[in-house]
Formats: C-alpha cells, structure tokens, sequence
C-alpha cells in the first residue's frame, strides 16, 4: 500500500481521519471536485446535506477505482459545504458515515472542510476532491 496513515504524539487524535498521511507509492492521481451527481448527471439528495455527502463520496470512489485506486490510496481530501456552520456536523457525519458503509470503507486519510458561499450549482451543497497516491 503506497499511503500510511499517522497520529503524531502532540496533535489530537480525531476519529474521523488521521493527521498525516506518507505515500511511498509512484503514481499520483488528482481527483476532480465531486459533487452530488449520479451518472447521469442528475442531482442526487436535492436539499439534503447527508446524500450528498454520500454520493459525492461515491463518486471519489467510482473515480479512484477508473484508475485502478481506492479509498486506501488517497493522501487527502478536501471538502467545500456551502453555509458551513458547526450544527451542519451530524449531517455532515451521517453523510460520511453511509457512504463508508456502501462502499465497505473506512476514510482516515486526513481532511480538510472548507465552508464556502457556493459551488457550481445552486442545489449543490458540498463539493469533495481526493489526492490519491497509486503503487506503479
């Protein structure tokens, strides 16, 4: 596996991700910012802050494997919520939390959440793109 995942002594160990992620590996994959599209282009969970956490982590996933990766191989992610306020957490959470569950995940790699104003789409709530490094 070409990322590994550390908590250093000194920083907080949060259980969501991990604070540092090494990647030995030789292949680096850049992952567009996924929103909460379906295949066909389609808004999926219209409003709903958890479904499209869930499906914009989906779709790292579809891209990821597209190139021969998966969940284990990201470095970081970066995630973009429009209003971003502290009580969006539990969604925010439970968005994460379905999609570790469908996809037989569990996403440490460390994070980054960015609140922005908006993204593409006005019905578009949270945008996520992944670093991804891949054994050759």
């Amino acid at each position: 596996m070409a990322i590994t995942l550390v908590n250093p002594s000194g920083l907080p160990e949060i259980g969501a991700y991990r604070q540092v992620s090494v990647a030995t590996g030789s292949k680096l994959v850049f992952v567009a910012g996924q929103v909460a599209w379906d295949a066909e282009g389609a808004t999926v969970g219209e409003g709903d802050l958890a479904a499209q956490v869930e499906q914009a982590h989906v779709n790292v996933g579809t891209a990821l494997a597209a190139v021969g990766g998966t969940f284990d191989d990201v470095a970081k992610l970066t995630v973009y919520v429009v209003d971003w306020t502290p009580g969006k957490m539990p969604a925010f959470l439970e968005g994460v939390s379905r999609a570790a569950a469908r996809l037989g995940i569990t996403p440490e790699a460390p994070g980054t959440l960015v609140g922005v104003a908006a993204l593409d789409l006005p019905g578009h709530l949270v945008e996520i793109e992944a670093t991804a490094v891949l054994d050759a």
